[in-house]
């Protein structure tokens, strides 16, 4: 794999900038969007979710603690790598995930997000979306 031309590099960002403001919306159908039918998410607070069906799974959770807490998340990220070869990607970019309830604001871990990319119809989208958080916490309903 090469590093991304800055059209690539692009295109990538606003894949990953439109999944984290869709997740933090809570807007199920644009998040499930940004991934292949055949994609997974895993993490290691919430575990995988496979397909586009797994994928409203794990937004409908995301949606549950949203509501239930009445609090925001806010998934900041940076530092995207994008390297590519042909309709193929691989991506990492750094996260910090918060969450604010009742105008207080936790930081639940920085992490960083390991993905793999396809080019659909001249769009990115996610084929895996795996997170790493350097620290583990319980998830915002279970602490």
């Amino acid at each position: 794999m090469t590093p991304a031309t800055l059209h690539d590099w692009f295109d990538v960002h606003n894949l990953f900038v439109r999944y984290a403001t869709a997740l933090d919306a809570c807007d199920t159908e644009s998040v499930v969007d940004c991934f292949t039918p055949g994609a997974w998410i895993e993490s290691p607070v919430l575990g995988r979710f496979e397909g586009h069906a797994g994928i409203r799974a794990f937004v409908a959770r995301t949606s549950k603690v949203r509501d239930d807490r009445g609090g925001q998340f806010r998934h900041v990220l940076s530092n995207l790598r994008v390297e590519t070869e042909g309709e193929r990607a691989v991506a990492r970019c750094y996260l910090l995930d918060f969450l604010t309830v009742a105008g207080r604001t936790e930081l639940l871990s920085p992490g960083e997000y390991h993905c793999e990319l396809a080019r659909v119809g001249g769009a990115w989208k996610f084929t895996s979306r795996a997170v790493h958080m350097d620290q583990l916490f319980m998830p915002p309903d279970q602490g």
